[in-house]
């Protein structure tokens, strides 16, 4: 009997072993029974179905095509994406509440809004970031603050307000700019600084800086007001501008007061200004404001000053039924709780000083400081539901492009929502999941390409019914738009976004088309 030879390798896996399909299906157990799972890659499927309603919002008014026509990003390679495929990549990112570059991979399988803004691809994360750093800085920053501009420019042809105020951005690694500045939430922390220019009431950005933690001032704020106020006619400028204690100085008082340009800012509780509070205390006279608020007016020159300003006393009592504890201690050392006590007839006052240069009664004075508290709210918004909290990078311009980047969508979008909904402003956590999220199926048969949405929200009714006039008003626009030009397109829309505020943008040349009930 001859033996089979000896094998001198030995035998390695089967190299034909099966493998599971990934569009096979699975069985997961359910409380309502067996469920069989498959996954369709072929489909396509959006997450954010209602996008087609924006897109054509952003189309009639020409505001994608020109901003990414004007961008200065260049490419030599041939394999390299094109621009609509970077900054469309950016939009969707943005509008979807991203805060970090690498969320950007979830839109990979969007196959249908891509299409719809004339995209080939979404392009990577990483693509993202490398196209931001090869635009020139200079040329960026115009080309941003430009576009902008374009957004809100006809809505300062009627009176309206400047607020300026600076928010912080922690960081946790080593980007450039990360300085220890002033932090009140996180002390210690390194930051960047957001330098803002906010229209009061719209809730739109006018144009906003990062700059280093330890520039949280308003000397480090003011080469950019007047920057913005010497660009702006003089029939677009604020009717003034307001901002906190930090910007009652000499310096930004006497720049403004060059220009002409009216200013209301609070002061700091200095040595005289708490003289000039002692002073009035017990004088009387006071005018009641409302809420218990009383407020006087008054001259006053600090030892800085060059000459004398108006300022505002206000004022307001302290309840009794209020409980007050005394805090005593710092740092380390051990706190102590110590309550206010005093006999019942004792009369407790909060106090604040206001520097104006505006003429006007007292009490509009006062309401106008009060309603500056609103850009806090803003603040919060941007930092939050828009990316402003996030999308760091090491090199300083690439978040001084993708901070003025968020700021044009959000603008775009609160324009937008103010179409839908002209009585009020909807924040982006209540916004987006109304007019924005929902599964989007596209299909196309022949030249033809039918959407279908499917909404989960509870109110779908309601917002088929505001789609349903928003189209109804873009198609008597698209019918008139042959008589008008894209600038005088997009006059339309914000004037129509405007109802609420009673805002006419040239009414001898614009006739404002009705949206239909």
């Amino acid at each position: 009997m001859v033996l089979p030879p000896k094998t001198i390798h030995s035998v390695g896996e089967d190299l034909t072993a099966t493998k599971t399909p990934f569009a096979e299906a699975v069985e997961v157990d359910t409380f309502d029974g067996k469920l069989h799972i498959e996954w369709d890659p072929t489909a396509s499927v959006t997450p954010i179905g209602q996008l087609p309603f924006f897109i054509e919002f952003l189309k009639l008014g020409n505001r994608f095509e020109p901003w990414i026509k004007d961008c200065p990003l260049v490419y030599t390679s041939h394999n390299a994406p094109t621009k609509t495929d970077v900054l469309g990549t950016l939009l969707l990112s943005v509008l979807s509440g991203h805060t970090r570059y690498a969320h950007i991979t979830t839109l990979m399988g969007d196959t249908v809004n891509s299409i719809l803004l004339g995209m080939n691809k979404i392009v990577s994360d990483d693509s993202a970031r490398r196209a931001l750093k090869k635009i020139d800085e200079v040329e960026g920053v115009q080309w941003l603050q430009q576009h902008l501009y374009s957004s809100y420019g006809p809505l300062l042809n009627t009176p309206w307000i400047l607020d300026v105020d600076v928010t912080v951005k922690p960081l946790y690694g080593h980007q450039q700019g990360a300085k220890l500045g002033y932090n009140p939430h996180k002390p210690g922390r390194p930051s960047h600084t957001y330098h803002t220019y906010m229209i009061a009431n719209l809730r739109l950005v006018l144009n906003v800086e990062v700059q280093a933690g330890d520039q949280a001032q308003s000397a480090h704020s003011l080469p950019g007001l007047m920057s913005i106020l010497n660009k702006l006619p003089l029939d677009q400028r604020p009717t003034f501008v307001r901002g906190d204690c930090d910007w009652g100085s000499e310096r930004v008082m006497s720049e403004l007061e060059e220009i002409d340009q009216h200013y209301l800012f609070k002061l700091k509780k200095s040595k005289n200004v708490k003289a000039l509070i002692n002073k009035h205390h017990c004088s009387g006279e006071w005018t009641y404001f409302k809420e218990g608020w009383e407020a006087k007016t008054d001259q006053l020159q600090l030892q800085s000053w060059e000459k004398e300003r108006r300022v505002v006393i206000v004022r307001r009592r302290v309840s009794n039924n209020n409980i007050m504890g005394l805090e005593l201690g710092s740092g380390k050392q051990q706190k102590e709780l110590a309550f206010v006590d005093g006999p019942e007839d004792m009369k407790l006052y909060e106090y604040s000083v206001l520097i104006t240069s505006l003429a006007g009664e007292l009490v509009t004075v006062v309401q106008h400081y009060r309603d500056r508290a609103d850009c806090e709210n803003v603040f919060d918004e941007i930092k939050n539901q828009w990316g402003w909290g996030g999308f760091t990078t090491h090199d300083l311009k690439s978040c001084q492009f993708i901070s003025r980047i968020i700021a044009l969508v959000y603008n775009w979008w609160s324009l937008f929502v103010r179409l839908a909904h002209p009585e009020k402003h909807y924040e982006a956590i209540t916004s987006r999941p109304l007019l924005l999220s929902s599964v989007g199926r596209l299909t196309k048969t022949g030249r033809q390409q039918k959407m279908i949405i499917t909404s989960s929200h509870s109110e779908t009714k309601r917002v088929q019914a505001i789609y349903r006039r928003m189209t109804t008003f873009f198609s008597d626009l698209k019918s008139a738009a042959p008589q008008l030009t894209p600038q005088a397109c997009w006059e339309q829309i914000l004037a129509k976004a405007m109802t609420a505020f009673s805002v006419v943008t040239r009414p001898e040349q614009i006739k404002i088309l009705p949206l239909p009930t």
